[in-house]
């Protein structure tokens, strides 16, 4: 596909141009990740689009010029207009994304707040508390940022197998309504959830005041943890279930005399159970010690095999000889993901890809993936698994066995993506590595979604919370008037998925352009690092990096809650709206020139929700779907 200049790269954007135009907080992360994709972000008066060290998205309210034609076309971030992103170079043509705060101009979103308001994120972030809380963080614009990228990989990747350019779209309120897909499905589900949604989880509190999370998938060793410090048996056993379904309902009312529990004892005394035991435990660093040790590495990394095997790039407009030529609306149309996932974070990945065109087979063990059956089901089949998995293949491999071993070599040899998320080390010792499965397909896009990306020392289970405890997220998505702790709701997970999609999508684009198979590693720390960037600047410039007290939190009505915009917030908190009905309260805001939307309570008003009109739709098992996440023209 490239010219010979840049067929050699390990950068699969290198020699393409970027332009940008619109309201920063939803084009800086996009323009960020495409930088490091090897993008070109200056401008032909000089100006670099990338974020200025002294600004933050979520502190800066200007708009961003960039490209020709950019002048008069900037907009501030609540008007509701939408950043454009411009790639164009040698061998492609112009490749264009806009992005929107809503779908829908009506909705009534405007910015980070009022998306997560709406879209009920912030009821699934409170439900910790028992009341909607809002991320202190810009959570639904980083998402946003990250299929933006996708759409525009996507797109260059379908030029790059013969089919034409075309425009992509996305907006934050379709981003956030695919961060909470799986509280969605489960509301609309069948039946009630398998364990009750009430205020109440982690993380805990040591008797020296060692704020701390906790984790173990194993019974055993959440037993043997607790008895070890001596908490009640009944307590220890009442307590596993809300602990071990807390991935599902964000939220772990478990006995408080686990909490009692762990205020008796100090930290040392702690750390000695959770080594005994088997659990793992993690205090809870702050963003200023992240900011210390952050290396600097992007959120992936993409390596050409080294087999020194390749096919010769495609000429510049050459047909696919894929099966199923790329389309507009499915430019992976043709490609075949295997995936090997558990959980979230890979098949969420997976999801995505699918999504695009790509025919995704699932690898499953013998008798089928466990969590199908996980309640609440739609059909029969878990409500939750349907939202990430819906509409792939199944294989059921034995991989613990040389036949199955095998027979999965053999299925990736007529594969494009080989994506897996298993435990480090695990693919090496079944010989199902990058380095073995290149010796079988030298233009394999193998993809590994993990937890830490080898990059911290003595780092604890590489899962969402223990991630979120360990990279000072659990700071991040507070303000100051309330103590860190991690959020319940999968944030890692799903921005993990959405990143482990993007780096796939790179990966192709780079095999394509180099005629090398490439591998591709993301992890849950890149994903918390992204999402903390613009605290980690603030932390580097000596300033607060967390956001003031009250930052994001709704306001009372009469029968709900409304969040004004973040602009907005300081002037809305002076009224006393709790006498008024939520449209009432609305109105005298708007009247006051000020902007806010309702919030969200329950994932299952999302269906009828009219800041929704037609978005959200009920699969073939009956379970509520989230949009697809972007639009192609």
């Amino acid at each position: 596909m490239a010219s010979p200049a840049v067929t050699r790269t390990v950068r699969p954007l290198e020699g393409l141009h970027l332009a940008a135009w619109g309201p920063p907080g939803l084009s800086r992360p996009a323009i960020e990740h495409l930088a490091l994709l090897g993008a070109e972000t200056r401008t032909d008066r000089g100006a670099d689009l990338r974020a200025d060290p002294g600004t933050d998205p979520e502190d800066t309210r200007a708009g961003m010029g960039g490209g020709a034609g950019a002048e008069g076309k900037a907009a501030g971030s609540g008007d509701g207009r939408a950043a454009h992103l411009l790639l164009s170079g040698t061998g492609f043509d112009p490749q264009e994304a806009s992005v929107r705060w809503s779908a829908h101009p009506a909705g009534g979103m405007a910015d980070e707040a009022t998306v997560q308001a709406a879209t009920g994120i912030m009821a699934v972030h409170g439900r910790r508390d028992g009341t909607p809380r809002g991320l202190a963080v810009d959570y639904a614009a980083t998402a946003t940022g990250v299929l933006a990228v996708q759409g525009l990989l996507a797109g260059l990747l379908a030029q790059a197998r013969g089919g034409r350019a075309g425009k992509v779209t996305t907006s934050a309120d379709r981003a956030g309504l695919l961060a909470v897909s799986q509280y969605l499905a489960a509301a609309g589900a069948d039946e009630g959830e398998a364990t009750e949604i009430a205020p109440g989880g982690p993380p805990f509190t040591s008797a020296d005041g060692v704020v701390f999370e906790l984790e173990t998938l194993d019974p055993g060793a959440w037993a043997a943890f607790w008895r070890s410090l001596g908490a009640p048996f009944d307590a220890v056993r009442a307590g596993w279930r809300p602990f071990q379904f807390r991935y599902a309902t964000a939220c772990a009312p478990f006995p408080p005399a686990l909490h009692t529990t762990a205020r008796a004892q100090p930290w040392r005394r702690i750390e000695g159970a959770a080594a005994t035991s088997g659990a793992e435990v993690c205090r809870l660093r702050t963003l200023a010690e992240r900011a210390a040790e952050q290396d600097g590495a992007p959120p992936w990394s993409l390596a050409p095999h080294a087999s020194g095997h390749r096919a010769p790039p495609r000429p510049p407009g050459a047909p696919s000889c894929s099966a199923a030529a790329p389309t507009a609306a499915r430019p992976l149309a043709g490609l075949t993901v295997l995936e090997a996932g558990r959980r979230i974070q890979a098949p969420l990945a997976a999801h995505l890809l699918g999504l695009l065109g790509a025919d995704v087979v699932r690898i499953e063990p013998p008798g089928g993936d466990p969590l199908r059956g996980m309640p609440p089901t739609c059909s029969g089949t878990s409500a939750r698994w349907l939202a990430l998995n819906r509409g792939k293949q199944a294989v059921e491999v034995d991989i613990k066995a040389a036949a199955g071993r095998r027979r999965l070599r053999e299925m990736t040899a007529g594969a494009d993506v080989f994506l897996h998320n298993w435990a480090p080390g695990k693919a090496a010792e079944l010989g199902l590595d990058s380095a073995h499965l290149a010796a079988v397909n030298p233009t394999l896009v193998y993809a590994y979604t993990g937890g830490w990306a080898g990059r911290v020392p003595d780092a604890p289970m590489g899962t969402d919370f223990m991630v979120q405890a360990r990279t000072g997220v659990g700071e991040a998505a507070r303000p100051q008037d309330e103590a860190p702790a991690p959020s319940l709701m999968t944030l890692l997970d799903v921005l993990g998925g959405l990143m482990g999609a993007e780096a796939a999508l790179a990966g192709l684009l780079l095999r394509e352009r180099t005629g090398a198979g490439v591998r591709v590693d993301s992890s849950l720390l890149g994903a918390a690092d992204a999402l903390t960037a613009p605290a980690l600047r603030r932390v580097l410039r000596g300033q607060e990096p967390r956001r003031p007290a009250g930052f994001r939190r709704p306001l009372r009505t009469a029968d709900g809650w409304i969040a004004p915009t973040d602009t907005c917030a300081p002037a809305a908190a002076a009224y006393d709206l709790r006498a008024l009905p939520t449209g009432a309260a609305l109105a005298q805001l708007r009247d006051h020139g000020m902007s806010a939307t309702a919030v969200t309570t329950d994932p299952a008003d999302l269906h009828l929700d009219p800041r929704f009109p037609g978005s959200i739709s009920r699969d073939a098992h009956g379970a509520p779907a989230a949009p697809d996440p972007w639009s192609f023209a």
